[in-house]
């Protein structure tokens, strides 16, 4: 069974952030948008033990527009 923290890091980079990287977007300017530090983004996008606190999953979904319920359904699919 997958680890939920490793399945929200894995969609937030897959779907979110490599996107916006290959759009010449810089990971700092991904950490602005999205309202959370740029070393945070470094531990979703790298780090396999990385626990993502609820508030720093919360802040990124605002930013997309999202709430926490509709992402975990996308990250379900």
């Amino acid at each position: 069974m997958i680890d939920i923290n490793e399945k929200i890091c894995s969609y937030i980079t897959k779907n979110w952030l490599i996107p916006w990287l290959k759009e010449d977007k810089s990971q700092n300017s991904f950490a602005k948008n999205h309202d959370v530090e740029e070393s945070t983004v470094r531990k979703i996008k790298s780090d396999n033990t990385y626990r993502i606190p609820v508030e720093t999953l919360y802040r990124i979904c605002k930013a997309r527009k999202l709430t926490l319920e509709q992402f975990f359904k996308l990250i379900n699919e």
